[in-house]
């Protein structure tokens, strides 16, 4: 796990586990912000699929696991791709790094082993929340009067659980592991 983040060029120190506790939480008030905004605006029918896009994003620059970048080594522990040249994007952003080194990429036994419980414990609730899904759909399905009392129609609601899971998914492991994780030494 690294001890800093790097937002357009600025470090942020990150070693405190209240700092990182803090930018978990964050990161779901964001998700859940852009989520009822995209409800107002047109009820997810194009914004329900940005949504997606946006937890990438969020993941590349903040979370990291599965890209280069952010708080968590990547989870293959594969070096990140790199071009020849530097963009003119990478510039203005400040986002350029120069090639890693071996330990910022490469995970050891420990951080193996802490990543597969994480992994565990995220799908284990996220496993229980996708049966409760499949039941609601079933229910929709088979019978659509069960659910008329609702306040916006069904279908439009499974489609917001599912989105809204899609996004735990896709970034539950890595909130565990930053939540979990004691503080530790800043790269000096």
């Amino acid at each position: 796990m690294n001890a800093e983040l790097v937002l357009l060029g600025r470090r942020i120190d990150m070693a405190a586990r209240s700092r990182r506790r803090w930018l978990v939480v964050l990161v779901y008030l964001v998700l859940a912000a852009l989520m009822a905004a995209g409800w107002f605006l047109d009820h997810w029918r194009e914004t329900g699929f940005l949504l997606f896009f946006a937890t990438l994003l969020i993941n590349r620059l903040f979370l990291g696991g599965y890209y280069f970048g952010g708080l968590i080594k990547p989870f293959n522990g594969k070096a990140p791709r790199r071009t020849e040249g530097i963009s003119d994007l990478q510039l203005l952003l400040r986002v350029y790094r120069a090639e890693p080194h071996e330990s910022e990429y490469r995970n050891d036994e420990r951080e193996i082993d802490q990543r597969g419980r994480a992994h565990y414990l995220a799908y284990q609730g996220l496993t229980l929340a996708l049966v409760g899904l499949a039941g609601l759909a079933n229910f929709h399905a088979y019978k659509p009067s069960l659910l008329a009392w609702l306040p916006i129609p069904a279908d439009q609601l499974i489609y917001g659980l599912t989105t809204a899971l899609v996004g735990l998914a896709l970034t539950l492991p890595q909130a565990i592991l930053l939540w979990t994780e004691p503080d530790m030494e800043a790269d000096g």
